[in-house]
């Protein structure tokens, strides 16, 4: 009876064993695709620097005004330099009006200066070309043609995705980090049809910069990671505006970008 005991138990073991070996071998792949997508996609993630005048007002009488200066990072889907942003992010005015639309408030946001700047540390003055507020995207386009391409995402080397396929996340961290390049590799936990299809990432996605791009494993393009933003009934100060991150897919980004293209 001990031996049978004895016998059970090593089988157990082993089974966890084996059971973890193959968690960890699965790991493992994971970080080295992501690790690759990284490799290959970090040098079109680039840092908008925005020069902002904010403005506010109520029943026409100014009440405050203020320039600050602030950082996003963009997606670069063009080698001219055209990149795209969160225009949240860049111009939150409509985040602010929906905040303060019952209070009588209103919000003006003035963008008065913009540079690109690339992963070697060079800054290229830029402007704001095309702006989306339905989609929260924006487009950023060098002022002068560039004497070099950039690294670009091609937004028609595209893929879909389903419920609980493995993304990978390609950033850049702020000033304090050097700017340098991070990933994280996440899932996608649910998938809106309407308005229109959006893929809605897990906690990872939800973290992480909006403008940034995502990837399946194998390196292709999903879409540019965003904010959908939804008024609360009411308004006010108390029942402002409900958000998540989402995933807008690749071939969106660029039916809209193909305007900026042509401007």
């Amino acid at each position: 009876m001990k031996t049978l005991a004895c016998s059970a138990l090593r089988a157990w073991l082993t089974a966890v064993l084996i059971v973890t070996l193959g968690s960890l071998a699965c790991a493992d792949e994971a970080a080295d695709r992501g690790r690759a997508v990284m490799d290959k996609w970090e040098q079109a993630v680039v840092s908008i620097r925005l020069t902002v005048k904010m403005r506010m007002s109520s029943e026409g009488r100014q009440l405050n005004e203020e320039e600050s200066t602030q950082e996003i990072r963009a997606t670069v889907i063009d080698p001219s330099g055209l990149a795209v942003c969160s225009l949240a992010e860049a111009d939150p005015s409509h985040i602010f009006a929906a905040f303060m639309q019952e209070e009588g408030y209103q919000w003006e946001v003035d963008i008065t200066g913009v540079k690109m700047r690339l992963p070697d540390g060079k800054e290229i003055p830029a402007k704001v070309v095309l702006r989306d507020r339905d989609l929260d995207l924006a487009f950023v386009r060098p002022e002068e043609k560039l004497a070099q391409p950039l690294a670009a995402v091609d937004l028609k080397e595209a893929a879909d995705a389903q419920v609980l396929d493995e993304i990978v996340l390609v950033g850049r961290l702020s000033e304090a980090a050097n700017r340098i390049a991070y990933v994280a590799l996440d899932r996608i936990s649910a998938i809106m049809q309407k308005p229109r299809k959006l893929y809605v990432p897990g906690i990872s996605g939800h973290n992480f910069e909006k403008g940034s791009p995502v990837f399946t494993p194998n390196g292709k393009i999903v879409g540019i990671l965003l904010n959908r933003l939804v008024a609360s009934p009411g308004g006010g100060m108390a029942n402002g505006p409900q958000w998540v991150a989402v995933v807008l897919p690749a071939a969106d980004v660029a039916e809209v970008a193909q305007q900026a293209i042509e401007m």
